[in-house]
């Protein structure tokens, strides 16, 4: 259906890469709450998030960025953040202060330990490509999965006492969207060894269950490329 200039005008733009993790997890909390957007693709393989253009939006050239009217929020983080104060539907937080700050735990391992900058990915091209050639190509599947185990081990750890269908609990929370991406991307990228992580692998079950979040997948988005899904 047509919209008018008025309602495109006035729509969220987000500027996604259809592989990003970080991207994938804005992309899930819009689905959450109900919110549509217009996907604007950004292809890093062309080198499109260091074009000027992009570079307005986000100087340091990372995905995804969030543009709400005059409003533009560079970092999925931020996006998160922004996303549950001015559209509280379908909250990420828990009010449970202990279960909040659970949340930003999770959040933060998956930040932390399993990527090296808030924004991009460990397992961005740069970075692979560098280990390729500084290392060699045998030794890059290797390195990425000791990062994820590690953190996989850590999240284990840290959510076997409050986990219930989702990471926090029975309601999905911000947890749950930064968990699944990195799962995902284990999975279907480094074949990781998914029976070593029990209460991740039942976590990643329910959210194969909700639409929200396999409507955000990476192979579901419209710059997915046909010939890679991994």
């Amino acid at each position: 259906m047509a919209e008018s200039g008025e309602s495109n005008k006035n729509k969220l733009k987000l500027y996604s890469y259809w592989r990003s993790s970080c991207s994938q997890r804005v992309r899930i909390a819009l689905n959450l709450k109900g919110l549509e957007y217009e996907y604007i693709p950004v292809n890093l393989l062309k080198g499109e998030h260091l074009s000027p253009d992009f570079l307005k939006l986000n100087p340091l050239g990372y995905v995804p960025a969030l543009v709400d009217g005059e409003i533009v929020i560079s970092d999925s983080f931020a996006i998160l953040m922004y996303l549950e104060e001015k559209y509280p539907q379908h909250p990420l937080l828990p009010s449970d202060l202990q279960k909040k700050a659970l949340n930003y735990q999770a959040a933060n391992v998956v930040c932390s330990s399993i990527q090296p900058l808030p924004t991009q990915p460990l397992q961005n091209m740069a970075v692979l490509k560098y280990i390729n050639e500084k290392v060699g190509p045998d030794e890059v599947i290797p390195w990425v999965q000791s990062h994820i185990n590690k953190g996989f081990a850590a999240l284990e750890k840290l959510l076997k006492d409050s986990a219930g269908k989702y990471a926090t609990g029975d309601e999905v929370s911000m947890a749950d969207l930064f968990i699944e991406p990195q799962i995902h991307g284990a999975i279907k990228r480094f074949n990781v060894d998914m029976t070593q992580f029990p209460l991740l692998s039942r976590l990643h079950e329910a959210y194969s269950e909700l639409p929200a979040f396999q409507n955000a997948m990476p192979e579901n988005q419209p710059d997915a490329s046909p010939s890679s899904v991994t």
